[in-house]
């Protein structure tokens, strides 16, 4: 009782701490790496547009009022807590989110748009590209409840047209393999392997949970980063994007735990932090509360 009423309270100020927060931002990473990276994400052709993982650098009141809070209400305690109900190791499970957590473009997606576009006649202007996707990815999608259904084609399709003025299908295929390879994306933590490693060796499981369409699995291979994970949780496959819970129920149910076992790490304030606390895990934001992979084991409790 204790436990839970302590993480209700941590939930209530956190919830009325990071409404203060301000929703565009360049997103980070611990590398040091910035991009735009969108606060609906998922897998695709350039995810960029906004993110609240830069919010230490942008907003240090409100940061800075939100750790004194979490202070007050004895987040140490909490953690010793856990301590002794689990020992030194204070999860059983870590969920990491893909896109702006554990992966990022490695050029802007305008630029993308603009070079590969040429030849297909594409005349925008990267920063005419880059309004006309933000319109674009803000409206409604009606083709169905989810954005990313299968291998997302229909949805990206749409993007593509929208952003550019070019229907070419050839331009689309081209596109759309790109963001498949290891040119269109790079690891954000250059640690995170060695990490992951460290956690799964001391008994903690493993697994990514991201709004992505199924290209994620071949991406994953294509950074040499899939065997680091005992599960993927991809919203396609799930038919449940964050934040809806179930999608981090699902996590945990592939890892074989339960969801107040787990800890959730991501860069977006509603998509990971709210919706993995809403499945009843845990949830650390990217960038503000823990900055590399290996700051989030030394707070599981594993040393690297």
């Amino acid at each position: 009782m204790a436990l839970m009423a302590t993480r209700t309270k941590l939930f209530r100020l956190l919830t009325t701490l990071t409404k203060k927060a301000p929703i565009l931002g360049s997103g980070s990473c611990s590398n040091g790496v910035k991009g735009l990276v969108r606060v609906d994400r998922g897998g695709g052709l350039g995810l960029t547009a906004y993110s609240t993982s830069a919010v230490a650098q942008q907003e240090p009141g409100v940061v800075g009022s939100r750790h004194m809070g979490l202070e007050i209400l004895g987040v140490k305690d909490y953690e010793d807590y856990r301590r002794s109900l689990y020992g030194e190791i204070t999860h059983k499970a870590l969920l990491v989110d893909a896109v702006g957590t554990l992966v990022v473009p490695s050029q802007p997606m305008a630029q993308i748009y603009r070079k590969i576009g040429e030849k297909y006649g594409v005349e925008y202007s990267e920063a005419e590209i880059l309004n006309r996707y933000r319109r674009a990815y803000e409206q409604p999608w009606g083709r169905s409840r989810l954005r990313y259904v299968n291998d997302g084609r229909p949805f990206w399709q749409y993007i593509v047209s929208s952003s550019t003025g070019c229907s070419d299908s050839q331009y689309f295929e081209e596109l759309y393999n790109y963001y498949t390879t290891n040119k269109a994306w790079h690891l954000c933590d250059p640690d995170a392997e060695k990490v992951f490693q460290a956690l799964r060796k001391s008994g903690v499981k493993v697994a990514v949970v991201s709004n992505f369409d199924t290209r994620l699995r071949p991406l994953l291979q294509a950074l040499n980063c899939e065997h680091w994970f005992d599960a993927v949780a991809v919203s396609a496959e799930v038919e449940a994007e964050k934040p809806n819970p179930t999608i981090f129920l699902k996590a945990c149910e592939l890892l074989g735990v339960k969801p107040e076992d787990a800890v959730h790490v991501g860069d977006d304030r509603r998509n990971d932090i709210w919706g993995a606390r809403d499945a009843g895990c845990d949830a650390w934001l990217w960038g503000s509360d823990v900055h590399s992979f290996k700051e989030v084991a030394q707070r599981v409790g594993v040393q690297v």
